[in-house]
């Protein structure tokens, strides 16, 4: 069961106590980060002028050199179908469930035909009702960016009910600075969503 927000706060509290402020989120060395410091204040970054030509390649392009085809991370793989399956990180973050619906083949979004884009659409659902009512879990975001990886990947981030910051757009940023969850909480929970999805279709391989 993931952690309470009660659970979540008290970790905290004990890492930096109750007026201290997290560690620096390593997003803020991103180049797309889109603030900086200037003297003293958070300003928006001077939006660099556009490429000169085409936008630069993602990578995998055309399925060489692609981390999402390359199978040799099976234990990051949860839950698989014949078309798509299911990963998580390799170890716990500050998020209670951070997970990834990728495709089998190397596609991207828009190359999904249109059976594969209704059998997409409702492991989606499946694996965001699973996840959300997953006790102590108040919403799961689900985004897909693709800027960085031409293989067809969409995130789901469960947050932590009734923590007041820990909300919207960045769970992304809190995820990267709240003290992981304890490592059995985790796998448990990922147990429990790769065995629920593999009531709908598939089959789970934790």
């Amino acid at each position: 069961m993931p952690e309470s927000a009660e659970q979540v706060y008290a970790r905290v509290v004990e890492l930096v106590g109750e007026k201290g402020r997290l560690p620096m989120s390593p997003v803020h060395e991103w180049d797309i980060f889109p603030w900086e410091v200037v003297d003293g204040e958070l300003q928006p970054k001077i939006l660099l002028p556009p490429y000169a030509e085409a936008e630069p390649a993602r990578a995998g392009v055309g399925g060489v050199d692609c981390d999402l085809c390359d199978d040799s991370d099976k234990g990051t793989k949860i839950w698989e179908s014949w078309n798509f399956h299911v990963k998580r990180p390799a170890v716990p973050k500050g998020m209670p469930l951070v997970l990834w619906l990728n495709a089998n083949e190397h596609m991207d979004y828009p190359d999904m035909s249109d059976d594969l884009a209704a059998e997409y659409g409702r492991i989606s659902v499946w694996l965001c009702r699973i996840m959300e009512r997953l006790p102590n879990i108040g919403r799961v975001h689900v985004s897909r960016w693709g800027d960085g990886s031409e293989h067809l990947h969409s995130w789901f981030i469960a947050r932590t009910a009734r923590l007041p910051n820990v909300k919207g757009s960045t769970a992304v940023e809190w995820d990267e600075m709240l003290p992981p969850a304890p490592e059995d909480v985790w796998q448990d929970d990922i147990a429990t969503v790769a065995r629920k999805l593999a009531t709908h279709d598939g089959r789970a391989l934790v």
